[in-house]
């Protein structure tokens, strides 16, 4: 791998890592399921009218939209929300990696190393820790919501894996006209037209540039230009190569979340995100023999959240 795409891929890792810290700064403001809806909405709008269709499954087209983008964020969205550190989040959603080992060997057949299995157990061990950790502070909710996030992710993997796209770029961004309407309705539901309107009403007001800048960074730096350069950094390397970028993720978040939120991650957490990073580049190691073709297991998420 070159060294201008080996910068890339840290560059992406850093635009995804202050994702976090953007959507915390976001949240601030819009209610978590409007947020959702509305990230989705900016992205589908020019999406339609610019890029083609991609040639996919329609069924498969939606379980990658809804699992992917409407349950992922709408768990991770409300985790946050409700107590979730930012810094936390971002490693409690590389449970996708695992999650979508385990799922591909279940519905679609593949077959399990022992490297994997390891890493898939040492990931949990790690996972199982964080929420007990948690639990002792009773604070488990928003790490099962995120660990939600990062189930509902690994099934929109399979989703994108069957469907075999000729650009993943366009399938990633053409999965955005999915969530916009059923969290619009959940955040109906849940949030009520009076909190939405409150949010979009008061956009113009004192101090909320910044929850504004963060959405629009959310947008335009964490989904379209990180997704840009992801995507082309897979096509030309192999997957094996650029995805074990991906878990600098975490790493930026939890550090940027300390150094400008304040978050304190115990001995004992800390100690766990790295058994859980250990664990899931480990568990994504692939077979020997297999095609070097990009992975969703491996790929991260070319929209990250």
């Amino acid at each position: 791998m070159p060294t201008r795409d080996r910068l890339l891929a840290a560059f992406v890792a850093l635009l995804w890592g202050c994702n976090f810290l953007a959507m915390h700064a976001m949240l601030e403001h819009f209610p978590p399921l409007l947020a959702g809806a509305l990230r989705f909405l900016v992205i589908a709008i020019p999406t339609v009218i610019l890029i083609p269709r991609p040639k996919v499954k329609l069924l498969l087209l939606l379980g990658f939209g809804l699992g992917f983008g409407t349950f992922q964020f709408a768990f991770l969205f409300v985790a946050l929300d409700i107590g979730m550190p930012t810094g936390l989040a971002s490693l409690v959603l590389q449970a996708q990696a695992p999650f979508t080992v385990l799922l591909g060997a279940l519905f679609l057949k593949e077959k399990l190393t022992a490297w994997q299995v390891g890493g898939i157990l040492l990931a949990v061990a790690g996972m199982i820790v964080i929420a007990w950790q948690r639990a002792e502070n009773a604070a488990l909710i928003p790490v099962l919501l995120t660990l939600g996030g990062a189930l509902s992710w690994a099934t929109g993997n399979l989703c994108a894996r069957k469907a075999k796209p000729d650009n993943p770029l366009h399938l990633t961004l053409w999965i955005s006209i999915v969530p916009p309407i059923p969290m619009f309705v959940l955040s109906t539901i849940v949030e009520g037209p009076a909190e939405q309107w409150q949010a979009l009403s008061t956009l113009g007001s004192p101090g909320t540039w910044l929850p504004i800048a963060a959405f629009f960074y959310v947008v335009l730096l964490g989904t379209v230009v990180g997704s840009g350069i992801w995507t082309g950094l897979m096509r030309r390397n192999p997957a094996s190569t650029v995805a074990p970028f991906s878990l600098l993720v975490p790493v930026v978040g939890m550090t940027l979340s300390f150094l400008v939120l304040g978050e304190r991650p115990s001995g004992l957490e800390i100690a766990a995100s790295v058994v859980v990073v250990s664990g899931v580049l480990l568990g994504s190691l692939r077979r020997r023999g297999r095609s070097k073709d990009a992975d969703p297991v491996l790929a991260a998420d070319p929209v990250r959240s």
